[in-house]
């Protein structure tokens, strides 16, 4: 075995990681080395301007103070212990997450997709309480993403993501987002969940609207049925509020959480209100060996101390009208740039008359990361910290791609 030449240039280091990682990304042709504040730099030396933040993971971008020395000082201590012990990180993190979703009881994860299927498992397992047999049915929304296992899969409401992989599991019927009649339509005797995003992301940056929200609310109280939001993408202050449903005032029964829960580190949680965590899962029926380990919940609570100490959710709300405001002025400008949708700092662009990749790839060119969604929106979830300054480099450089 030999390890790297680090003096490999990067096209070398590229051809180096097809031979031995298996291919499931259509990877940027660009190798980063390290981070600092909102930029990225690459293995040759050149800045990179972020306005990806690792898919709307890295909130507080990259060596925020007091979140590598939080890590570090654990790594000193603990790092893994399994759930068959109490350890004080996730004591911690746990109160600060439920704190802040006020909901009543979190399950750590080591990922969003294990966070869905866990909320999957616990709504399932609720109606198994409540009505003495399974055979239950979930409704999800079409063009919906919620993860690549077989059943945060079997939810995704995009067919080209489930086809290979059929047949997933059974008892999943689909709705439109933000069409509450489409919705109660699938609706039976057999319905205990009804799982959305709050802001669906990989399907394109669509916004619930309160109607619909505050329908599916009223129609799962109703039917007591398990209300679940996905929150991966749009939580934790993405939106200039914890979580996304916040600013609706409409609860969920249970909630995903990941990405920027602990900005960086793999971890994701599913959380409870108090119906749903009386009578749902109990000891033997879900589990997890890494989740919630010493280390990323030490990243879990500092971040919770950072949004509080820093007031990351009023940096977002105050910032969020100048982000709209220059997005808005390329739409006004650009033929290519068709709308804007989003809230706070999960914005979208639609492109027309050429392919989205190809802005990405020419903004990356030019030292700005963006991303797409879906088959033709331009995805902006930069770092939470960014600046006004660094909102105006962005819209200076997507004019020059979008020329």
């Amino acid at each position: 075995m030999t390890g790297r030449n680090i003096t490999m240039n990067m096209h070398d280091q590229m051809e180096e990681s097809e031979v031995s990682i298996l291919h499931t990304y259509n990877r940027f042709p660009v190798v980063f080395e390290k981070g600092e504040g909102c930029h990225l730099y690459d293995s040759e030396g050149k800045e990179y301007l972020d306005f990806a933040a690792g898919i709307a993971v890295n909130a507080l971008g990259y060596h925020y103070p007091g979140y590598d020395e939080a890590l570090k000082s654990q790594i000193d201590k603990l790092t893994h212990i399994s759930n068959l012990y109490y350890n004080e990180p996730i004591i911690d993190a746990g109160a600060k997450l439920v704190q802040a979703s006020h909901m009543e009881k979190a399950f750590f994860t080591n990922s969003g997709t294990e966070a869905i299927e866990g909320a999957l498992k616990a709504a399932k397992k609720y109606a198994y309480v409540r009505d003495g047999h399974a055979d239950h049915e979930i409704i999800a929304m079409n063009h919906s993403f919620h993860g690549r296992s077989i059943g945060a899969l079997s939810v995704t409401g995009t067919a080209h993501y489930r086809e290979p992989f059929e047949p997933l599991m059974g008892g999943v019927k689909f709705a439109d987002f933000n069409d509450l009649e489409s919705v109660k339509a699938q609706v039976t005797d057999k319905t205990c969940a009804i799982i959305a995003e709050t802001v669906q992301g990989e399907g394109g940056i669509y916004p619930a609207t309160k109607e619909f929200l505050e329908g599916l609310r009223k129609l799962c109280d109703e039917k007591d049925i398990i209300l679940i939001l996905d929150e991966i993408q749009c939580g934790m202050g993405r939106t200039g509020h914890y979580f996304a449903w916040q600013a609706y005032g409409v609860q969920p029964d249970i909630m995903t959480c990941a990405k920027a829960l602990g900005c960086g580190v793999p971890v994701g949680a599913f959380v409870l209100n108090k119906k749903a965590a009386a009578s749902s899962l109990e000891p033997g029926d879900h589990g997890t060996t890494y989740g919630g380990n010493p280390f990323v919940c030490a990243a879990v609570s500092k971040v919770f101390d950072i949004f509080e100490k820093d007031q990351i959710l009023s940096h977002v709300q105050g910032l969020t009208p100048y982000l709209e405001k220059k997005l808005d002025e390329l739409v006004e400008k650009y033929d290519c740039a068709e709308a804007r949708r989003g809230s706070g700092f999960m914005q979208g662009i639609v492109i027309k008359g050429r392919p989205v990749g190809d802005v990405v790839k020419k903004a990356l060119a030019k030292g700005l990361l963006v991303i797409s969604a879906g088959s033709d929106v331009l995805r902006l979830v930069p770092p939470l910290i960014i600046t006004k300054d660094d909102i105006d480099k962005m819209a200076d450089i997507l004019a020059e791609c979008m020329e």
